[in-house]
């Protein structure tokens, strides 16, 4: 018998976790954080729907924090199989997940010191130690087009995504002894054409598809339109002396905002004064590891860099130390701030955002995806003050919202990505319920396709 159970991202975007049972054997693919506002997140210290040392292997499509975060606690709690991913997903992997130990250590500290009630205050989802010790359960490495034998009856391939480096959609080859079925997993699906890496592998021929749908109602601004944009939001804010808060996701969404803030400045498209500050320790490590894995990259960037650094330009400043972070916001003016997080949730942008949001003459430009509950979302939906760091802060910054750059793929990215080939089943996950999982849910209907939102910890057999 083969089941199926969907243990995150069921009926919303982030905590992407699912679970194949076949000859007794159990496959978890990913094992993600949610991420939202407080009570979407407090659901990372609740049971994951099945013990994590039954678990046998971990199949891993890409290293973003809603797809591996919740690894160290798996491991915490027993897990001890094997975790199998992309070289460039373990390596970026790693810094993911020390950070986010980091991260909850420091909130755990901060929460105590300001505890005044002498109320218990949680601990931390898991530490830095656990961090470093689930790092022990990676390997081996798992090429793009590699088959890996899993366990008795359950094979992988891994196939390119294009979503951000080294992410992938794994291909389950299933027999129990009765019946052999094929299952997709997508992950996370990147938009076409984009400036690093390679498109997307179209979906192979498989029984069963669990496909990402987080911009399943709506298609993307075009890319060039979406540059000039960017490139428009940084003239004007220079213009009114200014600065520019970039909330940046740490892997590919930071790398491609270099690239394209590298060509601005060398095409005259933003004034050659500007100063630029990559202020994320996550980000400039995964620039690093970014230079060490061509193999991901697109021929085009593979070429360009034969001819030099797409990521350097006049004016850059890495900024890793604490006291340099801080020193930047002693600056009002000429600079294009790029901080993580993306949602705003956590990280060094929040410090850049108390800094600037009170400011007219500053902007904040958004260009990722940002969900319900996150800081990110309450400031692009409009709100006009926000709490930072326990303070109340008006929003007198202009905010723009740039949808082109997103690393997922849209509606219509995600139906060719899927194609006509026949399939017994779909199962929409990750993905807003309403917006992005319902409508895609009645177009692939209206195509023929018979579709299933599964709902959290819900067994479903495959037959």
């Amino acid at each position: 018998m083969i089941i199926y159970s969907c243990h995150g991202a069921a009926k919303q975007v982030t905590g992407s976790c699912h679970l194949i049972t076949c000859n007794d054997r159990r496959v978890l693919i990913d094992c993600g954080l949610y991420q939202g506002n407080e009570e979407t997140e407090r659901a990372n210290a609740e049971p994951f729907g099945f013990d994590p040392a039954s678990i046998d292997v971990l199949l891993l499509t890409h290293a973003h924090l809603d797809h591996c975060g919740r690894i160290p606690l798996l491991v915490r709690q027993g897990f001890r199989g094997r975790i199998l991913a992309t070289a460039a997903t373990r390596e970026l992997a790693r810094v993911v997940m020390l950070d986010s130990a980091g991260i909850q250590e420091e909130d755990a500290r901060r929460a105590q010191r300001s505890n005044r009630q002498g109320k218990s205050v949680a601990p931390p989802l898991y530490t830095l130690d656990d961090a470093l010790h689930a790092l022990d359960f990676f390997g081996p490495d798992v090429g793009y087009d590699e088959t890996a034998q899993v366990a008795d009856g359950i094979r992988a391939r891994f196939l390119d995504a294009g979503h951000i480096l080294g992410s992938a959609s794994i291909l389950l080859d299933l027999d129990d002894g009765k019946q052999q079925r094929s299952m997709l997993f997508s992950g996370d699906l990147g938009n076409p054409g984009r400036p690093i890496l390679r498109d997307p592998t179209p979906a192979p021929t498989a029984d069963y598809v669990v496909m990402e749908s987080t911009y399943g109602d709506r298609p993307h601004r075009s890319v060039p339109d979406s540059i000039e944009e960017m490139y428009q939001a940084i003239r004007d804010t220079v213009t009114r002396r200014g600065n520019v808060v970039i909330p940046t996701f740490a892997l590919e969404r930071t790398q491609e905002i270099l690239y394209y803030l590298h060509r601005g400045i060398r095409d005259g498209a933003i004034p050659p004064h500007v100063q630029v500050f990559l202020d994320s320790p996550m980000a400039i490590s995964a620039t690093e590891i970014f230079r060490r894995h061509p193999e991901c990259f697109d021929k085009d960037f593979l070429d360009e860099l034969q001819h030099g650094d797409p990521f350097a330009m006049p004016g850059l400043h890495f900024t890793r130390e604490t006291s340099e972070s801080m020193a930047i916001n002693n600056i009002e003016g000429g600079a294009i701030i790029l901080a993580g997080s993306g949602m705003c949730n956590g990280g060094r942008v929040r410090h850049h955002l108390k800094h600037n949001l009170w400011r007219e003459r500053s902007s904040v430009v958004f260009v990722g995806y940002a969900a319900e509950g996150t800081l990110a979302r309450r400031i692009i939906d409009g709100a006009p003050t926000v709490r930072v760091f326990n303070e109340e802060i008006t929003v007198r910054a202009k905010i723009w919202t740039i949808n082109g750059f997103s690393a997922h793929a849209d509606q219509p990215s995600l139906l060719a990505w899927l194609g006509d080939a026949p399939r017994r089943k779909v199962f929409l996950v990750h993905g807003e319920y309403v917006r992005g999982m319902r409508v895609m849910e009645d177009v692939l209907t209206a195509r023929g396709v018979t579709c299933q939102l599964p709902g959290l910890h819900e067994p479903i057999k495959i037959d």
